[in-house]
Parts: structure tokens; sequence; C-alpha cells
């Protein structure tokens, strides 16, 4: 019998399963395993102080970030006082998965297939070695599977009609520093040729590199316009190591719980951030709620402390969530109006409030007078009064 078995060993899950081992419950963590999901790796000096990540899992650490427009129009921001971390999935998610074995969860390698309560809760799943149907019995599950989450759909109201965006990227061997692409700079794409309603990337991660792009528009072709970012990165001749795709959702759910003894985390959860995609750190915040609101139940018997994961959740970011989904329902609709939003970008207020943000995961309240000139500026650029800044 375990306290809880947590579906889904990524981010979100390893963290939860660390977080419940170390406080001494009997954890299981069922894994797929040799998966790796699409990611540019990017993660903040905040989730690396919350979840005592070390430098030494960072691939790169990028100093500036480069915005391009439509036209082509670029706009670099430095990144002061801090830096933007770069993982790789392929070796961050089994570190993250290791860590929570050392700290006491037990490993399982398999598929969840079921949930079955008719003699008390077990989690059915497929074993990867044997092809066999085996079980977990458990008195909670956390559901951190992903964005098309199977726990998510069949147990909790909503998990079955979460809005997603498809991501693909390639990585691909860097090549040396040149006159487009540099090993300390993250290149964000905004072009309606890439991506209608989202954006490419060109992320560096040390030997290797990130190229992809993210649409929740079925027509486009995900590889054809991966390739036309390559082309017009300088990058088409460069070796590519992996493809890698999948859903990345855009909203997060109603509800995360469904009353009785399941509650998600991470992308199940729908917690990836609106305008940026910024997963990692919201994925592991959510797999740290997931793990609180499961301990309180289990202290206290009572199902309705898994509510606890999206009020702790929700009570921290909900304000940067909304923010950033009113950027994107702004400026993402259009090339003029990315066109725009990169204008915008420009402006040194903008530019210093977005990355302290990023860095510390909370709206800038220090500088009040700096977001109101945001705002009129904002203001400006949508309506079309504020004339666009070109270099």
């Amino acid at each position: 019998m375990f306290d809880v078995v947590v579906v889904g060993g990524g981010p979100s899950g390893a963290t939860a399963a660390e977080d419940l081992a170390r406080s001494g419950h009997k954890v299981a963590l069922l894994d797929r395993e040799g998966r790796i999901k699409p990611c540019g790796g990017a993660i903040p000096p905040r989730l690396m102080a919350d979840f005592h990540v070390t430098e030494d899992q960072l691939v790169a650490k990028v100093s500036t970030a480069r915005m391009i427009s439509p036209t082509g129009r670029q706009v670099d921001i430095p990144i002061e006082n801090g830096f933007v971390g770069m993982v790789d999935r392929k070796d961050f998610d089994p570190f993250l998965r290791a860590r929570a074995v050392a700290a006491g969860a037990t490993p399982f390698t398999g598929t969840f297939i079921r949930i079955d309560r008719e003699n008390g809760t077990r989690v059915v799943y497929r074993d990867k070695a044997s092809g066999e149907e085996r079980s977990l019995e458990t008195k909670l599950i956390i559901g951190a599977d992903g964005a098309r989450s199977r726990v998510g759909r069949a147990e909790v109201p909503g998990g079955d009609t979460i809005p997603y965006v498809l991501a693909y990227h390639e990585i691909i061997k860097a090549p040396p520093a040149n006159a487009t692409y540099d090993p300390m700079r993250c290149d964000v794409i905004y072009d309606g040729k890439i991506s209608p309603d989202f954006y490419g990337w060109v992320f560096p991660h040390g030997d290797s590199c990130s190229v992809g792009m993210g649409t929740e528009v079925g027509s486009v072709d995900l590889k054809t316009a991966t390739a036309a970012l390559r082309a017009a990165s300088g990058l088409t001749d460069c070796e590519t190591l992996r493809r890698e795709g999948a859903p990345i959702p855009l909203k997060p759910l109603d509800r995360w719980d469904n009353g009785r003894d399941v509650v998600l985390a991470g992308d199940a959860a729908g917690v990836v951030a609106p305008s940026s995609g910024e997963g990692i750190y919201y994925a592991m915040v959510g797999g740290r709620v997931a793990a609180t609101a499961a301990a309180a139940t289990l202290a206290t018997g009572k199902a309705k402390n898994l509510m606890l994961a999206r009020k702790l959740f929700m009570r921290e970011h909900k304000t940067v969530f909304r923010v950033l989904a009113s950027m994107q329902n702004a400026y993402y609709r259009s090339d003029s109006r990315r066109e725009r939003f990169v204008s915008l970008c420009h402006d040194i207020d903008v530019q210093r409030l977005t990355f302290e943000a990023y860095m510390n995961k909370k709206l800038v309240k220090a500088r009040p007078m700096a977001h109101i000139r945001i705002g009129i500026k904002n203001l400006g650029h949508l309506t079309g009064l504020v004339r666009e800044t070109y270099v």
C-alpha cells in the first residue's frame, strides 16, 4: 500500500514524489521513460533557488534575449543582474527522477491504464519490461502525465477539454558563434510564417541548440515551419540530433482534483505560462503544491484538502498568468500586432520589468511609475497612436 502514486516523472511528477518522500510518505513514481518533451529548456534563477538545482545541471547561461519581428526587426534585451539558465530535458528529467528515488520514492516503469476502485484503490499500468498489466494499491493519486493527461481525462472535470498548442522542435548541433547565432542569446521569433498564433525559438544548449515553434492551428505543418525557421536563422546545414513534438496546454483547468483521491499537477493541470509558453518552473511549483495538498489530505482524512493545490498555486501566480494571457490575446493575433509588440520591446521599462518578473516569478511592485508608463505605451501601440520604433 502506497500513500501516493505519482503518475508521470517529468519535472512536476518528480518534484511531487521527492517532496512527499522527504516528508516520510510511501510514494510510487510511475513513468514511461524514453520520452523527451520538446522544450526550449529555459529555467529562471528562482527555480534553481527554490528547488535546489545547481549550476552543474545547466548546459548554458543566457545573458541576452533577442525579439525578432515579422519584418526582421531585432530588439536585443540584456538580462540585467541575472541570467536565464538552459537545461536539456533528456538529462534534466532523469536527474529529477533520480533525486526523487534517492529521497525514498519507489520507481516503476510503465504506462498508466486506469484507476480501479473495485477492491480498494489501485493504479493499473502496463509494465514496460514485461508488457503485462500490473497494479499499485494506494490512498491517493497525483496525475502529472502531461497536457493530454489520461488521469485528468478520466477523473477530473474538464480534463478532457483542455486547450493546447502543438509544439515541435529539433535539437541540432550548435554552430560556432557567428553573425546570426550567439551561444549566449535566446532568439524569439514572432512571425506568422513560422507560427500564426504563437512564436518560434532558437535557444542555445551549449554544444547543441533547440530550434522550434508552436501553434494551435491544426493546418500548420510543424516540420515545414521549423525548416523555414532554421533557414531564416542560418541553421539549415547543422546536424539534426533529435526531433520531438508534444502538446503544451494554454490555460489552467478550473479544477485540479476529483474531490476524492486524485489531484493533477503540471501540464496535466494546464500550468504553462501564456504568451511565453514557459513550463518547467510552473510544473515544479505545481508538483510541490500537489504534494502539499496530498500530505494535508493524508493527515486529515479530508478529501477537500486536495483543492489546496490549485488554491496555493493561483494565490501566487494567477495575476502573472492573467497579464500574460492578455498580452498573448492582444499581440499574437496578426503580424501587424506582432510588429508592434516587438516595437514595444524597445522600451527600457518593458525590458527591465519583464526580466525582473521572469527571474523572480512575480510582478515587480517597486516601480509603480514604470507600470503606469508601460500601460500608456501599451495602449498607444494597440490603438496605433504610437509610431513604431525602428532600428
